[in-house]
């Protein structure tokens, strides 16, 4: 069974529960792949998340309920797992924009969304490129925090962006490039391209709708980790893509976009497989003074057969 084979079947589930608990990890067994790798996946693909799609169309479904007058909102609210009929009717309101109780009247506007199926898209035109490297382990440092998969935020309601915003204003940044000490490039064996500071993500399980999130440096022998968080990174084969030729190396690169490629097209054409344990978003600026971006990703090959 091939990639869009086992990605739809997953569908297939969803569909089938949404009046009923859906299991994550029954997801997961049926797409051949983790939790994380099938939400990121899914995310990067369709570009909704899977907590969000899943929401969309059980509030779909209540409102077609809703036009019979037979059906309860108390009973519909339960049916797709509200637990009670005010948290239903926020819920209904935030997505159609009015109440359930409105939403029964004749020439109510509704939102309807609709299944998704993963199909195959001639694409390619525009070549993907790329490179494998093989790396010893190795530890960085940082900043640690855990987001949510739903809205990219931490318990604090902040957002990664507005993340990097607070901490380049309080200084933290430069405090914690400064954290570096000695030729970490030639000790990592890092091109000089690459910034001191970089983030990496999703390193750990923490649970299935969070993800640890790092903003921090390469631990060389000499740096100065007091107050910072120190994660190993196991020895890995990794697969490298850069937006350099995105956006003409402006720094205005669609990072979204490459990342959506990444999972749409090179993977499920490619020998790899996308693996846990962390990837990286590596910040460079070339010879001639052009921002570019790097993602690094942990990859195996595919096992045939």
């Amino acid at each position: 069974m091939d990639w869009l084979q086992r990605m739809n079947h997953a569908i297939d589930y969803i569909e089938d529960n949404l009046e009923n608990n859906i299991d994550y990890e029954q997801i997961a067994r049926i797409a051949l792949c983790s939790v994380y790798q099938f939400q990121r996946m899914f995310s990067f693909v369709l570009e909704v998340p899977l907590s969000e799609y899943i929401r969309r169309r059980r509030l779909t479904l209540a409102a077609f309920d809703l036009k019979n007058r037979n059906n309860k909102v108390t009973d519909i609210a339960l049916k797709y797992g509200y637990e009670t009929p005010e948290s239903f009717a926020r819920a209904f309101q935030n997505l159609h924009g009015l109440t359930p109780t409105s939403a029964r009247n004749a020439g109510s506007q509704l939102k309807a969304y609709p299944r998704i199926s993963f199909q195959i898209i001639l694409k390619g035109v525009v070549g993907m490129n790329y490179r494998i490297e093989k790396r010893d382990a190795f530890q960085v440092f940082g900043l640690e925090d855990l987001y949510n998969y739903d809205n990219i935020a931490n318990q604090q309601g902040v957002s990664i962006p507005e993340v990097w915003q607070n901490i380049c204003k309080n200084g933290e940044f430069d405090r914690l490039r400064q954290s570096v000490i000695g030729d970490w490039w030639r000790e990592g064996n890092f091109s000089k391209e690459l910034g001191a500071v970089f983030a990496y993500d999703a390193y750990k399980f923490t649970s299935n709708t969070t993800f640890p999130y790092l903003i921090g440096c390469y631990k060389s022998e000499n740096s100065k980790v007091n107050g910072y968080t120190v994660v190993d990174v196991p020895a890995s084969t990794w697969a490298v893509f850069s937006t350099l030729s995105d956006g003409n190396g402006s720094g205005n690169y669609d990072l979204r976009s490459l990342k959506n490629r990444i999972f749409s097209e090179w993977l499920q054409t490619s020998k790899f497989n996308v693996l846990d344990g962390g990837n990286f978003e590596m910040y460079c600026t070339n010879k001639d003074g052009y921002e570019y971006c790097e993602l690094w990703y942990r990859i195996e090959e595919k096992q045939i057969g």
